[in-house]
C-alpha cells in the first residue's frame, strides 16, 4: 500500500524527533536530558513527543519493535533444508561483516552501551527488550515445532541462542570502548562465534571430558 502524505510527514516528524533525543542522549547522556529539552530542540512540543513515544526510554529504544522482531525473522527466512542454529550462526557472521546495528556491532555501540550502564532506566529497559526478544523467539520456535505447551524445548532453545549473541558483542563492545580497531576485533570475533555456535551445534555432553573417558 502506497503511503499517504499523512502517513509520510507523521514517519518524519517521529525520525526527527528520534534522531534529534539521540543526539542529545549521545552528547550529554540520557539522565542529563529532559523531553522538554528534546521538544525544544526538535521543534515540537512535549505533547506531540508523548503522542510518538509513550516514555523517555522509548525516545532511546525507537527500535525495540524490530530488535524483538528480529529472532523470529531469522527463525522464518533460514534456507531450505537449513538448521535452526545455523541460520543464526549466518545472521551473526553477516552482522560481523556488514557491522549491522541488528546485533550492536554498528560502528557507536560502545557510546550507545555506556550511555545504557550510566542510566539504571535504560539498564532495566534494555533488560525488557532482552526478555521479551527471547519470549518471542520461545513462542514462534513452539509454533515451527508444533511443541506441547509443557515442552521446555522451545525456552532452552531460545535462551542458547540469544545467550551466545549476547555475549559474543557484549565481548565485540568491551574491546571497542578499550580502543581497539574493528579490523582486530572482527576476526577474533568471526573465530570466537564460529566456536560458539559450534558448541550449539554439536550439544554439550563432550564439554570437559577427557579425551578417551567413556564416561556419560
Amino acid at each position: 500500500m502506497t503511503e499517504g502524505l499523512r502517513e509520510r510527514k507523521k514517519r518524519e516528524t517521529r525520525q526527527r524527533i528520534s534522531d534529534v533525543a539521540t543526539g542529545l542522549f549521545m552528547a550529554r547522556g540520557f539522565d542529563n536530558v529532559t523531553v522538554a529539552e528534546v521538544a525544544r530542540a526538535a521543534d515540537v512540543s512535549v505533547n506531540t513527543v508523548f503522542n510518538y513515544f509513550g516514555t523517555k526510554e522509548d525516545l532511546f529504544a525507537d527500535r525495540q519493535d524490530e530488535v524483538v522482531g528480529q529472532p523470529p525473522k531469522v527463525l522464518r527466512e533460514r534456507r531450505p533444508g537449513e538448521s535452526v542454529v545455523h541460520a543464526f550462526r549466518r545472521d551473526y557472521l553477516d552482522a560481523i561483516e556488514t557491522r549491522h546495528w541488528r546485533y550492536g556491532l554498528n560502528e557507536g555501540s560502545d557510546v550507545f552501551s555506556k550511555i545504557v550502564a550510566d542510566s539504571p532506566a535504560l539498564t532495566a529497559r534494555m533488560r525488557e527488550i532482552a526478555v521479551a526478544q527471547e519470549e518471542t523467539l520461545a513462542r514462534a520456535l513452539a509454533e515451527e515445532l508444533d511443541a506441547h505447551p509443557d515442552d521446555l524445548t522451545p525456552r532452552l532453545v531460545a535462551a542458547h541462542l540469544l545467550g551466545t549473541t549476547r555475549i559474543l558483542t557484549e565481548r565485540a563492545m568491551a574491546m571497542m570502548a578499550a580502543g581497539e580497531a574493528w579490523e582486530r576485533i572482527a576476526p577474533m570475533l568471526r573465530e570466537q562465534a564460529e566456536r560458539a555456535f559450534d558448541l550449539l551445534e554439536s550439544g554439550l555432553g563432550a564439554l570437559g571430558r577427557e579425551p578417551g573417558d567413556g564416561n556419560g
